[in-house]
């Protein structure tokens, strides 16, 4: 159900008016987050919206506004027939706060004893004070052995983090507290804690601590996000597939229900209507894997869907699923399931773009069990070196064991000894999203969410082992200024 989420502010007056109240909102790669701006002119102080005049809406996505270039959307606004109602341009920026992560260091000095033979083997460990009082561990040092002076590694730590750590316990040399912002002065005279052990305190009149600690550097450094690079202008590409089983049995996966979308249609819809807010052209090429194509039947691991294999694209999510459903009625699904021609036909393109600009994501949809399984994993292996990543939706009953391997987190993918350079496979079975209820939109949200969730650590995993910066954003866009001529 849709709510009022803001209102901006009244501007007096205007036919191009610029608001400046800004909006705060989560914002989620993998989710469809749907937006709906209504325009009214007020015409009384009433806050009741039935009051005014109604002027007309917009629509669209979170992801349509970042995915566009500068993460700045231009479009029309709709809602009264026959009228043109003008446009509206919205702007998104990325919070500050929500990316800096500091670099620090401490050492210490003249640490109590602890061990009944040599010295103590000190370690540092971090807590965050939450709002209801408690503590909770936000980082722990490295153990340095046998020693009352250590100097302890420099960590990096974002801002916001909180870790979960482990409460085991250790003999406690004392302890001190600080702020953030006190931190942030780096090396100086305030950055020098004495460690304060208060059971011993309590104990001994003589007790002055129980050592120091001193920050020896402290240095803010702000990560580079996902959506600057979004901003900047690289493209998120996809290609579409799908694969084999026999559209004219019910129970086949592709079966043509006149009255709904089947599994593979379902899986394409929910993936793709969230990728294709990140791509520039929304154009898709969609090829499918597995057929034997007319007139002559020859079977085809890579064939266009549309029928046109110079011009395999379609246009938009819609586009490609007009393509798919015109596909089952002249192609005959056939055979084996091949998946390592496909993953090195996406290769191939993303071999060719090096500077970053393109990211390419691939989208396989199959009910078959794999069935080159050697030569997938050399192709995974290989394009983990590339600009992609590779979603699978294991549509049907089929035993997907294999597909799990690929997935490579619980054990990284290998092929002949080499090993892949990152994770770049994410696959989910179909089945563990149906419905019982029949609610599907739903579960294809949690369906999309899940093969989603991961793909912008895989880009920024690319661009940061390739040395790859986000382009500058364009510049901010700013009104025509109006000059009035006046003359003397």
């Amino acid at each position: 159900g849709s709510h009022g989420f803001g209102r901006t502010e009244v501007i007096d007056n205007t036919l191009n008016p610029d608001f400046v109240r800004k909006f705060i909102m989560d914002y989620f790669f993998e989710e469809r987050e749907n937006l709906r701006f209504d325009f009214y002119d007020v015409d009384s102080k009433s806050p009741n919206l039935s009051k005014h005049d109604f002027l007309g809406q917009m629509f669209c996505t979170l992801g349509e506004i970042v995915g566009s270039q500068g993460s700045r959307l231009e479009k029309s606004i709709v809602g009264i027939p026959g009228k043109k109602c003008g446009t509206v341009i919205v702007t998104a920026e990325e919070l500050g706060c929500c990316r800096d992560s500091v670099l620090m260091q401490f050492c210490a000095n003249k640490l109590d004893k602890k061990d009944f033979f040599g010295k103590s083997d000190p370690f540092l460990v971090f807590h965050r004070s939450n709002e209801d009082g408690s503590f909770t561990i936000c980082h722990k040092t490295e153990v340095i052995k046998n020693t009352l002076n250590p100097v302890w590694q420099a960590f990096k730590i974002s801002v916001r983090a909180l870790c979960n750590g482990d409460y085991d316990r250790h003999d406690f040399i004392g302890e001190f507290t600080t702020s953030y912002r006190e931190l942030s002065r780096g090396q100086s005279q305030f950055n020098v804690y004495e460690v304060i052990n208060p059971k011993k305190k309590g104990k001994k009149k003589k007790y002055v601590n129980s050592g120091t600690v001193t920050l020896l550097s402290f240095l803010i450094e702000t990560e580079v996000s996902f959506l600057d690079y979004i901003k900047g202008g690289y493209v998120i590409v996809n290609l579409i597939l799908t694969s084999t089983g026999n559209p004219s049995q019910p129970t086949s996966l592709h079966y043509m229900n006149p009255y709904q979308l089947n599994a593979y249609g379902m899986a394409l819809k929910a993936v793709g209507e969230i990728i294709q807010d990140y791509d520039s052209d929304k154009m898709f090429p969609a090829l499918g894997f597995g057929a034997r194509l007319p007139p002559d039947g020859r079977v085809s691991h890579e064939f266009a869907l549309n029928g046109n294999p110079q011009n395999p694209y379609c246009h938009g999510i819609d586009g490609v699923m007009e393509a798919y459903y015109r596909s089952l009625k002249s192609v005959q699904l056939y055979g084996p399931t091949n998946f390592a021609p496909v993953i090195n036909h996406v290769a191939r393109y993303a071999a060719s773009v090096k500077d970053g600009s393109q990211y390419f994501v691939l989208l396989i949809i199959t009910d078959g069990v794999i069935s080159d399984m050697a030569q997938t994993k050399e192709s995974i292996v290989n394009a983990s070196k590339l600009p992609m990543s590779i979603i699978i939706v294991g549509v049907g009953p089929a035993e997907f064991d294999a597909m799990e391997e690929l997935d490579g987190d619980v054990v990284r993918i290998s092929s002949r000894g080499k090993f892949a350079e990152r994770d770049i496979v994410q696959f989910v079975p179909f089945r563990d999203y149906i419905d019982r209820s029949g609610n599907h939109v739903l579960s294809m949200a949690r369906l999309a969410k899940d093969v989603l969730a991961e793909i912008p650590e895989q880009f920024l995993s690319y661009m940061r082992v390739r040395g790859i910066k986000p382009l500058p954003a364009p510049p901010p866009y700013t009104p025509p200024i109006h000059v009035l001529q006046t003359q003397i």
